[in-house]
């Protein structure tokens, strides 16, 4: 078998050669044929072509001149219509939670007078219904609230503490809530005081 291999070899190499032999011969040129010589022909006729008359011109055209305009300023914007006031009330109406005992309660804050919820002072400045031309209905309440603890016997009282300042919403109490570790309360509406009865 080792003899074979590079007999074997050597024909497929001797082929291959003798194959690229023949595809690179090149193949002999052929000479190229010259053309015969044309016949040197008379003059030609020249041709006479009709010269054309020429044309007239247009006469110009002149456009009219625009009429000038009276200059009309432009209308000015309507007037917007000043915002409808919102509805004040003397009472607000605040929801409370004792987060410990889960206990609820629902008190009338009348603007301006301090109440109290076990330590806490609400004290409501103002409280409003939105007006008509409002997008959204809400009532809103600016309060203050502070912390106090009950006074005990035999000891100074401590002074308050002002926890929370701002307006507060109806619609969206998480909006500007009441931050306390123990108490959460939430504006529920404003309405007006009760009349005094007559006696």
């Amino acid at each position: 078998m080792r003899r074979a291999r590079p007999l074997i070899l050597g024909v497929s190499l001797a082929a291959l050669t003798a194959a690229g032999a023949v595809v690179a011969q090149t193949t002999p040129e052929t000479p190229t044929p010259t053309p015969a010589p044309v016949a040197p022909q008379g003059p030609a006729p020249e041709a006479v072509a009709p010269i054309p008359a020429p044309l007239p011109e247009p006469a110009p055209v002149v456009a009219p001149e625009p009429q000038p305009r009276a200059e009309r300023a432009p209308d000015p914007p309507p007037e917007p219509k000043p915002p409808m006031k919102r509805a004040r009330y003397d009472v607000a109406i605040i929801q409370a939670l004792d987060k410990v005992s889960a206990e609820t309660i629902r008190f009338e804050a009348p603007v301006g007078q301090p109440i109290r919820y076990k330590s806490l002072v609400f004290t409501v400045r103002a409280c409003e219904l939105s007006a008509p031309d409002e997008r959204a209905t809400d009532a809103m309440a600016y309060m203050t609230v502070d912390s106090q603890p009950r006074a005990v016997a035999g000891r100074p009282t401590p002074p308050a503490r002002q926890i929370f300042r701002g307006w507060t919403y109806a619609a969206a109490p998480g909006l500007n809530p009441l931050e306390h570790p123990v108490y959460d309360a939430w504006l529920i509406t404003c309405r007006a005081a009760a009349p005094a009865k007559a006696g």
